[in-house]
């Protein structure tokens, strides 16, 4: 039989084997537990700092959105007070509300006989106390923010170290798998850094600005309580 021919028949004989004789590729699934954990203990640090992260946010922002909830009639009832002489009945309302707003006007309130500029400057210095009680927590989530991507980086580093040293370790017998877990700790470490940083930054931008909503809140009701000072009597 030529060759030609015996390739002709081997390539028919080859169609007519039943699907099940023929070699199908092995398909391999990894879970995402899985694949985290090939990147060694950098995965680990990365995950400490992402649950770091999401408790500060989420304690953060129940607090600054417990900052922002007062009485809408709490300076209307605060200006009448004032206006019949009833400070003591202002400093009492102050008392019985909880926020940063009744802090701030108590200790307006208790400074009323000095010059307005004391009692400005009393205000500015209880509102500052407030916000710095505000932003507890928020430098360590900038901290992160910064600092998860260049773990991650680090783990890219060590890595590509572990691969190389395995590589020359190997000499001509050079195997795909020899170099595979620093590859995957090189990669894997990467995106793991970036998307916990990128999470973190996430997290900061949003109390960072609600941060900024409590300030500007504190600094109009200082204003409106200048005000009814600043009213003739």
């Amino acid at each position: 039989m030529s060759p030609i021919l015996q390739v002709i028949t081997n390539g028919a004989v080859a169609q007519n084997l039943p699907a099940e004789a023929v070699a199908q590729p092995t398909e391999v699934k990894l879970s995402i537990l899985e694949l985290a954990m090939k990147g060694g203990w950098i995965m680990l640090v990365l995950a400490i700092l992402s649950v770091i992260a999401v408790y500060i946010f989420i304690e953060r922002f129940i607090v600054v959105k417990k900052a922002m909830r007062f009485d809408k009639n709490f300076m209307e009832r605060i200006r009448e007070y004032m206006k019949e002489g009833r400070i003591d009945n202002a400093i009492a309302l102050c008392h019985g509300s909880d926020s940063p707003i009744s802090r701030m006007i108590e200790k307006g309130l208790s400074r009323i006989g000095r010059p307005l500029s004391d009692i400005n400057t009393a205000i500015e210095n209880v509102g500052n106390i407030e916000v710095s009680k505000l932003e507890k927590g928020v430098t360590l989530l900038s901290m992160i923010a910064s600092a998860a991507p260049m773990i991650g980086f680090l783990g890219t580093v060590t890595g590509m170290i572990r691969a190389f040293y395995n590589m020359s370790m190997a000499g001509n017998n050079i195997d795909i798998e020899l170099l595979s877990s620093g590859i995957y700790e090189a990669m894997v470490t990467t995106v793991g850094g970036l998307i916990v940083g990128i999470i973190a930054y996430i997290f900061y931008t949003i109390i960072v600005a609600r941060i900024q909503d409590v300030v500007n809140l504190l600094e109009a009701k200082t204003t409106e309580f200048m005000d009814v000072l600043n009213e003739p009597a």
